[in-house]
């Protein structure tokens, strides 16, 4: 795998204020320091595992942003959106069904669902844009 292109962290806090203000909700970073780690998740994966794959790393993006919980609201929502973003940077198109996607992310944040469970969900759900 080519070397990946990594989000940003001011990126990721434009596009959750912008979903605030599209969907409602409370605005805010609650914690500089767990969007960080949740930013980093990735990198570190990438770091320690030859083997990881750009699903495996959107996962680790999805489950970092979605259980450290940096931001006052809109976790879930920046959790799907920062993987769906970073597929797309990297040459895959996230399309799953709607209602699958709302069940995997709250799964996901609820503590149900593993990071290693949700890169075969990504990976089945995405395609070579």
């Amino acid at each position: 795998m080519k070397a990946p292109v990594w989000l940003l962290p001011e990126a990721v806090i434009v596009v959750q204020e912008m979903q605030i203000a599209r969907f409602g909700g409370s605005g805010g970073l609650r914690d500089a320091g767990l969007l960080e780690s949740a930013l980093a998740r990735p990198v570190n994966k990438q770091a320690y595992d030859a083997e990881a794959t750009v699903f495996d790393l959107a996962a680790a993006y999805a489950f970092g942003l979605a259980r450290n919980h940096p931001f006052v609201d809109g976790n879930k929502r920046i959790a799907f959106a920062a993987m769906a973003i970073f597929l797309s940077e990297n040459g895959y198109e996230l399309a799953p069904d709607k209602m699958d996607a709302l069940e995997t992310i709250m799964r996901l944040a609820a503590g149900e669902l593993e990071e290693d469970e949700l890169a075969p969900w990504i990976k089945a759900n995405s395609r070579k844009a």
